[in-house]
């Protein structure tokens, strides 16, 4: 362990081709799948001034090409993200430079989101320009390192934009989730329709005068009217549902796969296009589980909406507080201490562990075995065991806090973390035989759900996903957090992109999980488990019976929230499923103006069509298990 510092477009094989491609010849390519694993180098820390020279080559080149077109939007906080407001008008040439042009481009569609301005008061958009709304762009580049944010000032209460689906393949989704959610329309899109709501639903959630609770709604009342409307919305057209004719004679079924179905592990309806038992297009039906995360995070503090961010990656369990607290602290300007930053470090890990568990037995269960999956959660068990004994709580501990964690370890923590660390590697053998090296699964996985690691980055795949393809990239070691640059561990890539690989790349990753955990255990800092600044909510408990400004500001941290600086900001971990933000955005006050989820299962789940047409159902089974998604993860 290092030391503690002091203080192009649809590219590789064709969809058609795919279904045309033997059995023999996906097993031959994957004769010698390997899993690679590069020796440990020391990371080498950011550097802030290239960090700044980068931006402002950025700046140079967009203004150079575009003038005023494009404005950078100033910035006081130094990790902040750089930002740029755009004309709409030129939105699609500024995007097609990012993308195409540009040194070192923004292959990568981050994320796509809208803000509903018109309860932020005089809010400036563009120099002069008021904005109703704002579209939101988040753009990444592998090779510089670094994500852009772009921003669209739009008047009016119902706004077009033109699509940028021609651009990117994964904006599908984000365009048709903002058409869904805020009522903006893009204009070119190839199937713009409700994705998350139902299609009889009136409104739209994300808008300030949308109500928040049901109890503001009005009286439910089954009006004739109403049940004809919800009846016709039953009614299957497969054009309406983006479906194609494959010619006059071509014969098809269509079948629905869920939403209660074994293989779709909750409520999934997957409409599948068949022509025998090959698969001519599936269509994802998602939203059954959509709860309104984000809407809730309008109305709860910045302290109370940590319990919420549990229950959206529900296998991920703290997981998805530190990417939520990444953004409050960093709006905050809050620096958490070294004994916090490692307590988190080691229950993310347990919990990627706990996670990678219950895919590895439910993928064996899809597959046909019985067997694993009641191995594997009894360990899961054993994690949960460690997981209450810190936190009081299992599944959803609620445990972090803005500034730090809810209490210390307690008394025995390493005798439970050195005991599982001693227990678990055995039984990962144990699996490898029982399931990686058994004929029936190798059978199912080699050679199936294939995608390039171009292919990957074009749909937004991110995570043990993207590694499988070769990628060797890590947001904890690439653009490391939570002091994660302290630690030895290795990314474990594959080369074919299917199932297998895939599989081979989780299992390899709870091993250098339990690397991680063991250095937290010999090298646990010592030092408060929270930050003593004074938005940190609750402080430190000594502190306050010592003093009265600290007690009265405990009071109101607590009952009203803290009261967070104005500015947005955004965060990035590598979640259990891959790379997982949240973008806040404060107007200074006890709550958030908006809270953006961005999570890895929703453009996994966008891509399921394009690489499941031309295998069969059995292979679709495969293609969901070896994806590794949580619907809540998608719906949100």
């Amino acid at each position: 362990m290092g030391h503690w510092p002091s203080g192009n477009h649809k590219t590789g094989t064709a969809k058609h081709e795919r279904g045309e491609k033997s059995r023999a010849e996906k097993l031959d390519r994957h004769t010698h799948t390997r899993l690679h694993l590069r020796p440990h180098s020391p990371i080498r820390r950011p550097n802030l001034h290239t960090a700044m020279e980068t931006d402002s080559d950025l700046e140079l080149s967009l203004s150079t090409l575009f003038g005023e077109g494009v404005q950078a939007a100033p910035s006081n906080r130094p990790k902040s993200c750089p930002t740029f407001w755009v004309k709409k008008e030129l939105l699609q040439q500024v995007l097609s430079h990012l993308k195409h042009t540009i040194r070192q481009p923004f292959h990568f569609l981050y994320d796509l989101t809208a803000i509903d301005e018109r309860s932020r008061g005089a809010f400036v958009a563009h120099r002069t320009t008021h904005a109703d709304f704002t579209l939101v762009y988040h753009l990444f580049s592998y090779s510089r390192n670094a994500f852009v944010r772009i921003k669209v000032a739009l008047q009016g209460d119902f706004p077009q934009m033109p699509s940028i689906t021609s651009l990117w393949e994964n904006a599908n989704w984000y365009e048709r989730e903002v058409y869904d959610l805020f009522g903006i329309r893009f204009e070119g899109h190839p199937h713009l329709r409700r994705l998350l709501m139902p299609l009889t639903w009136e409104g739209h959630p994300l808008r300030k005068e949308h109500p928040a609770r049901a109890t503001e709604m009005g009286p439910f009342r089954l009006w004739d009217e109403k049940q004809d409307r919800e009846q016709e919305a039953l009614q299957f057209i497969p054009e309406e549902w983006g479906m194609k004719k494959r010619g006059e004679d071509a014969d098809f079924m269509f079948l629905n796969l869920g939403p209660q179905h074994p293989g779709t592990h909750g409520v999934l309806r997957i409409i599948l296009q068949l022509e025998g038992e090959e698969i001519v297009d599936a269509i994802p039906d998602i939203g059954f589980h959509h709860r309104g995360a984000e809407k809730m995070g309008e109305r709860q503090s910045w302290h109370t909406y940590i319990p919420y961010t549990d229950r959206v990656d529900y296998l991920g369990g703290v997981m998805n507080n530190l990417a939520y607290l990444l953004a409050v602290e960093e709006l905050a300007g809050i620096e958490v201490p070294q004994r916090v930053a490692v307590i988190r470090v080691m229950l993310c890990e347990l919990f990627r562990i706990a996670s990678h568990l219950v895919w590895y037995g439910t993928f064996a269960q899809d597959l046909g075995q019985l067997s694993p999956v009641f191995y594997m959660f009894t360990d899961r068990e054993k994690i949960f065991d460690i997981i209450e004994a810190i936190c009081g709580a299992r599944m959803h501990p609620n445990w972090f806090r803005i500034g730090g964690v809810a209490q210390d370890l307690p008394l025995g923590w390493n005798i439970l973390i050195s005991d599982f660390l001693s227990y678990f590697p055995k039984r990962l053998k144990e699996y490898d035989q029982l399931v990686m090296r058994n004929a029936l699964f190798k059978a199912r996985t080699v050679g199936i759900g294939i995608y390039t690691r171009q292919e990957a980055i074009e749909w937004g795949v991110t995570g043990p996903g993207l590694r499988a393809c070769g990628m060797e990239w890590d947001f904890r070691k690439k653009r490391p957090y939570s002091g994660y640059e302290n630690f030895d561990f290795d990314i474990p890539t594959a080369t074919n992109g299917d199932c297998y690989d895939r599989a081979l790349v989780r299992v390899e990753e709870m091993r250098q999980s339990l690397r991680i955990i063991e250095q937290c255990l010999y090298n646990m800092p010592e030092g408060p488990y929270k930050s003593d600044h004074p938005l940190t909510t609750p402080p430190l408990k000594k502190n306050t019976m010592e003093d009265i400004e600290t007690l009265i500001t405990h009071f109101l941290n607590v009952s009203w929230g803290p009261v967070i600086p104005a500015g947005e900001a955004i965060s990035c971990i590598e979640a259990t499923k891959g790379a997982n933000s949240y973008y806040l955005i404060s107007d200074g006050s006890t709550m958030p103006y908006r809270v953006r989820i961005r999570t890895p299962s929703f453009p996994h789940m966008q891509m399921l069509p394009y690489i499941s047409q031309g295998y069969t159902v059995a292979d679709l089974l495969s293609i969901l298990g070896g994806m590794d998604y949580v619907l809540a993860d998608i719906d949100r």
